[in-house]
């Protein structure tokens, strides 16, 4: 059955403005499974007005526990629905069951987690050399923000910021990628079942006009995205023309990095989450896997072996292992990534193209794909894929994985695997990414930061760093002397 999806505009759902929409069209199978409308710019500044209205008018003077109770009723709502919605993520990505399921009781404790924080982003009384003059700070939300999300995990992204937003007391406008809409639009159904008033949570969905409307408003009082580089840069030059602060979280070239004296089997297992987890189609895939040399054929031979028994089929059976590509543009482009790769000399080990076989026919997958041998300034090493293909570079001494670590634009995540703590230590602090792993790789919790360096963008989700993202300073001065001052001389 084909759901006709609307955009939520001040508490009500209506179509698009113009009536134009776009297929969701499930990756596995090719079937459309439902129609998203695409919103024109004038339903996008109706989205902004009614933010804008609903925090002038109620939201801003709403109180930490109210909204407390709010976020506590998502977390209910979406435990109660994350089977159904699982399953929808993975009809609508191609993302493996057994990952989104886990996904959505993880996106309910990030709800938890910030509705928790809502009464706890206060300031501070600050010491002062005059006497007679108190000082102390409020947070205040920025009033009317914006989150754009990716089509890899779009709940698990959206909890990235949603309810730290709201928790802040800001009312927000999401708008999800036009690849995969339709989770995003159920978990707002969500927040209306909960009982936010109209207008404090908005979703308006479409390809790059709508999100360039969104983007280049003044109405907006700050930004939120997660995509790629070129994207995030756009975002930023016109958020820059507004004066408007942004927060980018756009992907990464991860370095995993193996050494001799690691537990080799818990590597090896942890090297092949951190490429052939979620398709590689994450923000934190460990594309780049540096082994040092004493372990490095055996790595080598064990991946490849490993690699070879992925089981690949259907998203929603719970046996399947890995998945599709989630849409057609994205399995062009990892495909194009392995040619050249060959091309460029790297030595394949696994994979090296279209998976093919029994109900693979109609999706979109990819075999997983090694290459050893690679050099880092290949493409395939250079350059994000996005998919289930691994780099694997060989390495001598600390210092050798750190230059090679470390050479790339991107830094959002790293791993090290080694048994010497005094290692582990001295690579922490020679790494330059946002997130170091420790013998272990691809994980998250609500209480951790998340963000990135350099090209991976800037700003950070999750922990209280999430929560104080969406909130502005104001500083407060109180002169209690009762005297009085020259009224030209700025008093210090």
């Amino acid at each position: 059955m084909t759901v006709a999806y609307q955009l939520f505009i001040d508490g009500k759902w209506r179509d698009a403005s113009d009536g134009a929409t776009m297929p969701a069209i499930n990756p596995y199978n090719q079937e459309v499974h439902g129609t998203v409308p695409i919103a024109t710019a004038g339903d996008v500044d109706d989205a902004l007005r009614a933010a804008r209205r609903a925090f002038d008018t109620g939201w801003s003077k709403t109180t930490p526990g109210a909204r407390a109770k709010l976020l506590y009723r998502v977390a209910d709502l979406l435990d109660a629905d994350a089977d159904r919605m699982a399953m929808l993520e993975t009809t609508d990505n191609g993302k493996v069951i057994r990952e989104t399921g886990s996904q959505m009781g993880y996106a309910a404790r990030i709800f938890r987690y910030y509705a928790a924080w809502a009464d706890k982003t206060h300031g501070a009384v600050i010491p002062l050399d005059q006497a007679d003059t108190l000082d102390f700070t409020i947070r205040e939300p920025y009033g009317v923000v914006a989150t754009i999300t990716a089509w890899n995990s779009p709940v698990a992204i959206l909890t990235n910021t949603l309810p730290a937003a709201l928790a802040a007391g800001n009312c927000v406008v999401v708008k999800p990628s036009e690849h995969a809409s339709v989770t995003t639009i159920e978990m707002i159904r969500l927040c209306e079942q909960a009982g936010f008033p109209a207008g404090v949570v908005n979703v308006v969905t479409g390809a790059a006009e709508t999100g360039r409307a969104l983007t280049s408003s003044t109405l907006v009082d700050k930004i939120s995205f997660t995509g790629s580089p070129g994207v995030g840069r756009a975002i930023a030059g016109a958020a820059s023309a507004n004066l408007k602060p942004v927060a980018l979280e756009l992907g990464g070239k991860s370095p995993n990095i193996v050494f001799d004296d690691c537990d080799f089997d818990r590597a090896l297992v942890g090297a092949l989450a951190g490429i052939f987890g979620a398709t590689g189609q994450t923000c934190i895939a460990g594309s780049r896997l540096l082994v040092q040399r004493g372990v490095y054929d055996r790595m080598v031979e064990g991946l490849a072996v490993r690699a070879g028994q992925i089981v690949l089929g259907d998203p929603r059976d719970p046996k399947t292992e890995m998945g599709t590509a989630a849409n057609e543009p994205q399995f062009a482009r990892i495909l194009s990534f392995i040619e050249a790769a060959k091309t460029d000399g790297a030595k394949l080990v696994a994979g090296g193209g279209r998976a093919e076989g029994p109900g693979l026919e109609k999706g979109y997958f990819i075999q997983p794909t090694i290459f050893a041998d690679v050099k880092n300034d290949m493409k395939v090493a250079a350059e994000e894929i996005f998919g289930p293909v691994l780099s694997i570079i060989p390495f001598d001494d600390e210092e050798e994985a750190v230059a090679i670590g470390n050479d790339t634009p991107y830094g959002l995540a790293s791993g090290i695997w080694s048994q010497d703590i005094n290692r582990c230590m001295r690579m922490i602090r020679a790494i330059k990414s946002g997130v170091v792993w420790v013998n272990t790789y691809r994980v998250a919790a609500p209480q951790a930061p998340f963000g990135g360096m350099k090209d991976s963008g800037f700003g950070r989700v999750r922990g209280e760093a999430g929560i104080l993202e969406w909130t502005q300073v104001k500083n407060v001065m109180i002169d209690f002397s009762g005297d009085k001052r020259d009224p030209f001389a700025m008093k210090f």
